[in-house]
C-alpha cells in the first residue's frame, strides 16, 4: 500500500495523515468549498476538490472519490468515521475498483449496520442481549402486547441507524401509541426505514464499549474498554479508559463477548462493540460500530498502540502486531470532546470564528484538532473543534491534569463544551465513579451552578447571544435556522 486517500475531513483526516506519514505512505486529502483552507488539506501530499460544502455534494460523492482514486493510482482508502465509513454499498464499489478499503468487509457492515440483524447474529454466539424482541414491528396492537410482556419502562428503537434518532423511552402504556408513531416517523425521515423494535429499558445504564481488532488470519483481540456514559442527546461528550467500575474479571467476560461478536460477522479490522451495563453489573449487547471510533485516542493512550497503524497493517494482510496475552493497561486516559456548542442553552451549536485558539501542552496532554486560529466553524458538519486527551498514571491524576489542560485551552469567538467538561470532572458523581448515562439529565439540567461567579457583563453577553438565536429563527433567516445541522440541536418552530 503506497498511496491512501482519506475520504474524510477535520481532525480524523489529520490523525490518519500523521500515521500514514510515519509509515511512509503517500496521502491524498479531499475537501469541499468550506474546507478549502483546512489543515488536513495542507498536510496531505496531494489534495483534490470534491464539490460544494453540503456533504451530499462533496464527502458523500462516492463516484467522484473513486474517480480520483483511479486517476491518482490510489491503492487504499481510509474512511475515518462518519460519512462513508459504514456504507456497505461504498465498500462494494471500492472492492470492485480493485482498491483496498481500510475497514471491514461490506458483508460485516451490513450485518452489524442493522440492529436487528446484529442481535440475531450475536444471539447464536451466546452474547447477552437486552430483554425484548429481535424482529421488526410495525403493527401498533402487536407492539402494545410485546411492550406489556417485556414490562415498562421500555425503549422503542429504530432498526437502521443510531445517534438517538428513532428512539423513544416509554414509561407508561397510555403514552405508548404516541411514542411509537413518533419513533417510526423519525426513523423514516432519518434513515428511510421505519422499522423499529422494543427493548426493556435498563435502569441506571452505563455505556461501556470494547475496542476490538481482527486480522485476515483469524486472530481477534479486545483492547480493553472505554467508559462513554457522559452523553447529551445519546451522543458522547466525555470518555475515559479504563472504566472506574469494571473489574479485571468483568473486563475479560465483556472482552470475550466482544470477540464473539466479531466472529458472528467474520470481522476484519478495527471495530467497537458497545454494551449497556446495569446497576447489577450485568452487561448486554447494544450494537457494533464497524469503524474507528471518535474516542479511540483514550485506548491508544492506555495501551501504547497506534490503532490507525494497526488498521493499515491488517488491510495489507499482516497479522495483528500483538495478540491478547501481549496487551496490557498502563495508566488512565480521559477525552473531552470540544464542540462549538452553547452548553447552557441545550447544547445548541454556536457557529462562529476562532478569534483566539491556543492549545494546552505538557506531559500526557494530547490535542487532536481540526482548525487553526482565525478559522470559521462551518455549519455543514459536526461542530467538533478538537479532542482534548489527557493521560495520567491513575484516574485521579488524569482528572487533575485534564482540569489544568482545560484551564490552559484558550478559545474565544464562540462557546464550547470545555466548561461542561470541567463541570463533569469536578462533579462528585463523576469523581466517585457513581454515574450513568443520565448524568446530564440528573445533574446538569439545573445548570445555574455553572453560572456561579459569572460577571454581569458575561450574563449580558449570554442574553445577547440568545437574542441573536431568536433572530436567526425569524422568517428572514428561516433557511439557515432549518438547516439539518441546526435542527439536530434545536427544534425550530
Amino acid at each position: 500500500m503506497k498511496k491512501v486517500l482519506i475520504a474524510n475531513r477535520g481532525e480524523i483526516a489529520r490523525r490518519v495523515i500523521r500515521t500514514l506519514r510515519k509509515m511512509n505512505i503517500s496521502t491524498v486529502a479531499v475537501y469541499s468549498d468550506a474546507d478549502k483552507d483546512a489543515p488536513h488539506v495542507k498536510e496531505a501530499d496531494e489534495a483534490v476538490y470534491l464539490g460544494a460544502s453540503p456533504s451530499s455534494e462533496s464527502y458523500l460523492n462516492q463516484d467522484k472519490i473513486l474517480d480520483y482514486c483511479k486517476k491518482l493510482s490510489v491503492d487504499g482508502i481510509h474512511p475515518g468515521y462518519g460519512f462513508l465509513s459504514e456504507n456497505a454499498g461504498f465498500a462494494r464499489k471500492v472492492k470492485a475498483a480493485g482498491i483496498k478499503l481500510i475497514g471491514p468487509s461490506p458483508e460485516s457492515m451490513e450485518v452489524m449496520g442493522d440492529k436487528l440483524s446484529a442481535k440475531q447474529a450475536v444471539k447464536e454466539f451466546g452474547v447477552p442481549l437486552v430483554p425484548g424482541v429481535d424482529h421488526a414491528i410495525t403493527d401498533i396492537e402487536e407492539a402494545k402486547k410485546i411492550a406489556e410482556k417485556v414490562g415498562y419502562p421500555i425503549l422503542i428503537k429504530a432498526s437502521a441507524g443510531g445517534g438517538g434518532k428513532g428512539m423513544r423511552l416509554v414509561e407508561h402504556s397510555d403514552e405508548f401509541e404516541e411514542q411509537m408513531n413518533l419513533a417510526q416517523s423519525e426513523a423514516r425521515n432519518s434513515f428511510g426505514d421505519d422499522a423499529v423494535f422494543i427493548e426493556k429499558f435498563v435502569t441506571k445504564p452505563r455505556h461501556i464499549e470494547i475496542q476490538v481488532f481482527a486480522d485476515q488470519q483469524g486472530n481477534t483481540v479486545y483492547i480493553f474498554e472505554r467508559e462513554c456514559s457522559i452523553q447529551r442527546r445519546h451522543q458522547k461528550v466525555v470518555e475515559e479508559a479504563p472504566s472506574a467500575i469494571v473489574s479485571p474479571e468483568l473486563r475479560q467476560r465483556m472482552g470475550e463477548a466482544a470477540v464473539a461478536v466479531c466472529k458472528a460477522c467474520n470481522y476484519e479490522g478495527a471495530g467497537t462493540v458497545e454494551f449497556l451495563l446495569d446497576a447489577n453489573l450485568d452487561f448486554f449487547f447494544l450494537e457494533m460500530n464497524t469503524r474507528l471510533q471518535v474516542e479511540h485516542p483514550v485506548t491508544e493512550e492506555i495501551s501504547g498502540l497506534d490503532l490507525v497503524e494497526w488498521q493499515v497493517r491488517v488491510a495489507r494482510g499482516e497479522r495483528l502486531p500483538k495478540l491478547q496475552h501481549e496487551l496490557e493497561i498502563n495508566g488512565h486516559a480521559i477525552e473531552i470532546r470540544v464542540y462549538a456548542e452553547d452548553t447552557l442553552n441545550g447544547f445548541i451549536p454556536d457557529i462562529g470564528t476562532l478569534n483566539r485558539y491556543r492549545l494546552p501542552a505538557g506531559e500526557g496532554v494530547r490535542v487532536d484538532g481540526a482548525f487553526e486560529e482565525g478559522m470559521e466553524i462551518p455549519i455543514y458538519y459536526d461542530p467538533m473543534i478538537a479532542k482534548l486527551v489527557v493521560w495520567g498514571k491513575d484516574r485521579e491524576e488524569a482528572i487533575r491534569k485534564c482540569i489544568v489542560a482545560i484551564d490552559d485551552f484558550e478559545i474565544s469567538g464562540l462557546k464550547t463544551t470545555l466548561d461542561f467538561g470541567k463541570y463533569v470532572l469536578t462533579h462528585p458523581a463523576f469523581c466517585s465513579g457513581d454515574f450513568d448515562t443520565n448524568f446530564v439529565k440528573s445533574y446538569f439540567s439545573d445548570s445555574q451552578a455553572i453560572f456561579d461567579g459569572f460577571t454581569e457583563e458575561t450574563t449580558a453577553l449570554q442574553s445577547g447571544i440568545n437574542q441573536l438565536w431568536d433572530d436567526l429563527k425569524s422568517s428572514k433567516q428561516k433557511q439557515f435556522a432549518s438547516h439539518p445541522i441546526i435542527t439536530n440541536w434545536v427544534k425550530v418552530p
